[in-house]
């Protein structure tokens, strides 16, 4: 069959496997770089065409991803970034100079692909099952860039690293943000477990840029990179200070984000990206972009202002101040929860709350509830399992009186919801705790 339509691209590659669903499976029998390596050798390696930026973590990697290609291009490279998930276009996964890809380009790409597997099997040793989704996606990434001539890819780790589709190219340089218990089941129970997982994205001889780490964390990608002799550069060690304040300018708000290095560099960003990570992510992609001279003071600078990402402390227009995040984390959500509160310090505000299995609910829950008295609690798209009456049970044992919690299973009941209990047009909501959540949330107000 020859696509004509990008949707059928998406429909062919979601035929497979989709091992983004599973939380318990992360083998070499499941997840195997030779399946990826096999089908590139079939499009000619097309990710040996041109330079990558590899990035690993729990989170930030998205963020920092966008403001490193965003740098790129704004010195004139034609620039391919490949992330996931996507909020609500499949779109979102692949760009150019941060712009969607035409989808001519898109469709042409797709039919190539899917040539390559008429009559194809892998080697019985590689298992019988065939690719994964994401195997696909990732192999799909790195022909699009190939045909659109890219110079340079931004790439970022699915899950975990060692055994991720995306951890068969040879970089540049690799960025590893910062690292939390997450995929637990996949990844293991500790930091350090975690931590070696992410750790396998460092090649010999190749700059390591670390971003502030817990210390199980720091001490393995250390030790990583000493054993692959790669230079390493720990953000820490190249600053002085980051000091952030958010500026509210009537329509738009920003974060102001002065960083200074010990080399003497000193720069104040406004980014429209908001919430105290944003600094961070934005402090680590400077260091890397410096050192490697892909940096031009001023240009990388207002670049690195203009990034954007769906999903990232966005707002939707909707009846009242309505934002999404994808904060999924204890770290990451008390950045969040801090950001949106320090805007709208009054009571008058709803968060909507959800996670998908596998996460750290019990501590971001109780975050939630020193901050919020009106929670609502809905399911977070079915993409991911998820178990909203444990949320829901839990929020109601924890909370004090005057504290409300609804439970609204769909996302139409939660919008009634917060219509219903809002005290006027100017009461702020918050929907966080999953990009899953926010993508549900994001279809049913903005299409």
């Amino acid at each position: 069959m020859k696509f004509t339509t990008f949707n059928q691209v998406i429909d062919f590659m979601e035929s497979f496997t989709n091992l983004e669903r599973q939380t318990d499976h992360y083998n070499t029998r499941t997840y195997r770089l030779d399946r990826v390596q096999t089908i590139l050798q079939l499009l000619g390696n097309p990710q040996n065409s041109y330079k990558i930026l590899h990035l690993a973590g729990t989170k930030g990697k998205g963020s920092t991803a966008s403001f490193l290609a965003d740098g790129l291009a704004s010195l004139g490279y034609k620039t391919g970034k490949f992330l996931s998930p996507h909020i609500t276009d499949y779109r979102e996964r692949f760009s150019l100079n941060n712009r969607f890809f035409d989808d001519d380009l898109l469709i042409e790409t797709g039919n190539e692909l899917s040539s390559k597997f008429e009559g194809f099997h892998f080697s019985k040793e590689q298992g019988n099952e065939g690719p994964t989704s994401f195997e696909l996606y990732t192999c799909f990434a790195f022909l699009l860039f190939k045909k659109a001539h890219c110079q340079w890819a931004v790439i970022e780790t699915g899950l975990g690293g060692r055994l991720d589709a995306t951890n068969v190219v040879e970089p540049e340089a690799v960025f590893l943000c910062p690292i939390e218990k997450e995929h637990t089941k996949i990844l293991g129970t500790t930091i350090k477990a975690i931590a070696t997982e992410k750790s396998k994205i460092i090649k010999r001889n190749k700059p390591v840029f670390i971003s502030n780490q817990p210390k199980e964390a720091l001490d393995v990608f250390l030790e990583e990179a000493k054993n692959c002799s790669s230079p390493v550069y720990y953000l820490p060690e190249f600053i002085n200070s980051i000091k952030q304040q958010l500026k509210n300018n009537g329509e738009k708000i920003v974060q102001n984000v002065q960083i200074e290095f010990k080399d003497g560099y000193k720069t104040s960003l406004n980014l429209s990206m908001l919430s105290e990570v944003q600094g961070n992510n934005a402090a680590l992609a400077l260091l890397g972009l410096k050192t490697l001279n892909l940096f031009k003071e001023g240009l990388t600078e207002e670049s690195m202002n203009k990034t954007k990402l769906p999903g990232r402390f966005e707002k939707l227009q909707y009846l009242r101040p309505l934002f999404i995040d994808g904060a999924h984390t204890p770290s990451s959500m008390f950045s969040t929860l801090d950001t949106f509160c320090n805007l709208f310090p009054t009571d008058n505000k709803i968060i909507v709350y959800s996670n998908v299995e596998g996460k750290n609910y019990q501590e971001m829950i109780h975050m939630v509830l020193s901050k919020f008295d009106k929670i609502i609690i809905t399911r977070p798209g079915t993409f991911k399992k998820s178990d909203i009456q444990s949320l829901y049970d839990y929020f109601v044992l924890k909370k004090k009186a005057n504290q409300k919690v609804y439970l609204c299973p769909e996302v139409d009941n939660a919008l009634k919801q917060i219509e219903k209990i809002s005290n006027d047009d100017n009461t702020s909501v918050l929907i966080t705790g999953s990009f899953y959540l926010a993508g549900v949330f994001k279809e049913a107000i903005c299409h």
